[in-house]
């Protein structure tokens, strides 16, 4: 009964009403619906009446029908299960629950539950030995093939292959024209004029060669569909997680900005104190002078009033000579300026329009580089270009990281001897450099905060730790001018010379070589870039050709495009998520995708898309691409058209 029931959840659901099966049928697709959903579904679709034909549901593949100018519920019922889904419903469907419990298909529609001990093979019905007496009784039942069930296995002998149309005859031939197993009957009615018919003997080896095939190429399908659902369970983790971070960079930005508003209004609010404390300070000061000027009164009033009431006439006139110069007239009016009034001046409605203007940020889909689909669309220049250079930026490489957060850019100027670092932190522009012995040329990423640097006319390679800053961490003196650079693992890098015919070394990271290895065709490396297989990816200019090898020096394909394609210098090399490659092609202005085989894709960068002899290249882990044009790093996102 767990095989049924397994079979029954598997093959007999229809993906339509999610129930079993009833009057199966099969489209020329072999995806199997009932009949009823199927003639439901078919009249909701306006383009299955232009095409006279009908639309699968899971596929959308067309099926022809035998008379499109019949009713579109004639054209549903013509249609048959397959022989597979046929079989299935013969042997384990809803219908055969007397089968499995072995009582006698007769009886059972009589109310009774008597055991069946045999199987018509014909009828396809089992039965107990009475009702088995009686069907061998009838003269046209007599010959059918019987078997007796075994009470050990409880399962059914194998079927006679019979016509599906003439019920007693057996499928001996098959009509390879109509691609149909009939029999003998059906060949000389139907398919007289077919001019391809054989036995089913001689057929049988090649179906079941090709149903092999068929089984084979099911699998294959199978497992590349599995392997783009896993794929894509893991792409709905990442969409979530990528959802929850763009929501902290936004309140992260909300804060910022608050703080900035806060910022601006603890500003005014201690301008407004220190005013305030300035007045109260005026006027404390002025009200402790009118006090002792108060005070003086008092005391002269005092002296006058007992003069004048004394009845001494030397007391009154002593009082009288010495205030008769000093002056008692009222002295409301004070020539000192009266203190200032604290007010706030502001425009409400350009606070109001810059409040309106406020952007948090812009929500947008950006798909990758990968996406056949996506088209470039320039996203920001940055001008390398700083205060001390002597020279011109020559930016032959740089990459992306993300330190603390921060996401910082270092780029390789090798004629200005600097590696040199730009950010945005708080809404503000940063960059920094870091001086070297002579031109870096290459960088390999060692981790979201380390980076390794070949610095080739100095015969060094140094590690620099980004704070997003750059800050000198080692200097590794080599044997050899390594001017390629890719980090293989946290322990090896792979280092590139000129000239030699084992032209990469491995390399541990005290420089010492643990072996050298082959890249075919290339000499003298340009650029180099480890693959999420761990494959080396190599360019050269003179030869004009990519070359994948293995960390251990075996081929895995070379490309050198002729004709119009031909690389005219390459550079710059990465790869995407997906495995797929760029290719940096100097003097043709393009950036090149390949397959990660080595099959050309697209040019997916341009000379019309703004670049003007690129050397590197480099992505981000929000599938922005990064390029070198000049002085100039151009960013790229990618949207659909």
């Amino acid at each position: 009964m767990a095989t049924a029931k397994t079979l029954t959840e598997n093959h007999f659901t229809c993906v339509i009403c999610s129930e079993v099966f009833t009057d199966p049928a099969t489209l020329q697709c072999h995806h199997t619906f009932c009949k009823s959903c199927l003639l439901k579904y078919t009249y909701t679709q306006p383009e299955a009446a232009q095409a006279r034909s009908i639309p699968c549901p899971s596929c959308r593949q067309l099926t022809n029908v035998t008379n499109p100018d019949s009713p579109v519920e004639e054209w549903v019922s013509q249609l048959k299960p397959s022989h597979v889904i046929q079989g299935l419903m013969d042997d384990f469907g809803p219908d055969t629950k007397g089968v499995e419990e072995h009582l006698c298909s007769v009886c059972t529609k009589q109310g009774k539950t008597t055991p069946a001990t045999s199987w018509c093979s014909v009828c396809d019905v089992v039965y107990c030995e009475g009702c088995l007496q009686l069907h061998n009784m009838m003269p046209l039942l007599c010959d059918h093939e019987v078997a007796h069930l075994s009470d050990n296995t409880k399962t059914k002998v194998k079927r006679r292959f019979m016509c599906q149309v003439h019920r007693d005859e057996k499928v001996n031939l098959f009509c390879k024209d109509c691609k149909q197993a009939i029999c003998t009957i059906c060949c000389s009615i139907k398919h007289r004029a077919c001019k391809d018919v054989d036995t089913i003997e001689s057929m049988t080896p090649l179906v079941k060669e090709q149903l092999t095939n068929k089984i084979e190429q099911l699998r294959i399908n199978m497992a590349a569909t599995n392997n783009n659902i896993t794929w894509r369970k893991s792409r709905i983790q990442h969409v979530m997680s990528n959802s929850q971070d763009i929501k902290d960079q936004v309140m992260k930005t909300r804060e910022t900005v608050m703080c900035a508003i806060l910022r601006k209004e603890k500003q005014l609010l201690d301008a407004i104190d220190k005013a305030t404390d300035e007045q109260l300070r005026e006027l404390k000061a002025d009200i402790k002078s009118q006090e002792i000027e108060l005070q003086m009164y008092q005391q002269q009033y005092e002296f006058t009033a007992n003069a004048v009431t004394s009845n001494c006439e030397m007391d009154m006139y002593a009082v009288y000579e010495s205030t008769g110069e000093t002056s008692t007239q009222n002295r409301d009016t004070d020539n000192r300026p009266a203190a200032g009034r604290v007010v706030l001046t502001h425009d409400l409605d350009k606070l109001s329009k810059a409040v309106d203007e406020l952007q948090l940020g812009e929500v947008q889909v950006v798909h990758g580089v990968s996406d056949p689909e996506s088209s470039p669309v320039l996203h920001h220049t940055t001008d390398c270009k700083e205060d001390g250079d002597r020279k011109n930026p020559s930016l032959y490489d740089f990459t992306v990281l993300t330190a603390d957060g921060v996401k910082v850019m270092v780029v390789a100027d090798y004629d200005n001897k600097r590696l040199k670092t730009y950010y945005t932190s708080n809404f503000k522009s940063f960059h920094n450099q870091l001086l070297l012995s002579n031109g870096p040329w290459q960088i390999a990423k060692l981790s979201e905060s380390q980076i390794a640097v070949s610095v080739p006319d100095s015969k060094e390679i140094v590690t620099v730790n980004v704070t997003p800053d750059p800050v000198l961490l080692s200097t590794i003196k080599t044997r050899k001018e390594y001017w390629t650079l890719a980090c293989l693992s946290p322990s090896q890098l792979a280092a590139g010379t000129y000239r030699q015919p084992h032209s990469v070394d491995i390399l541990e990271m005290r420089g010492r070589i643990l072996r050298s290895i082959n890249t075919g065709v290339i000499r003298s490396p340009e650029y180099m870039h480890v693959t999420r297989n761990n494959n080396l990816l190599v360019s050269e200019r003179d030869v004009k050709s990519l070359v994948c090898v293995t960390s251990e020096g075996y081929a895995v394909f070379t490309y050198t495009p002729t004709g119009v394609r031909a690389l005219t210098r390459p550079r710059g090399v990465t790869t995407t998520s997906t495995g797929d490659i760029l290719l940096v092609d100097r003097r043709s202005h393009k950036v090149i995708q390949l397959t990660e085989s080595g099959q050309f894709v697209r040019d997916v960068l341009t000379q019309q898309d703004g670049l003007k002899y690129p050397d590197g290249v480099c992505l981000d882990a929000d599938g922005l691409l990064y390029v070198t044009s000049g002085r100039y790093v151009k960013v790229f996102k990618f949207c659909r058209r």
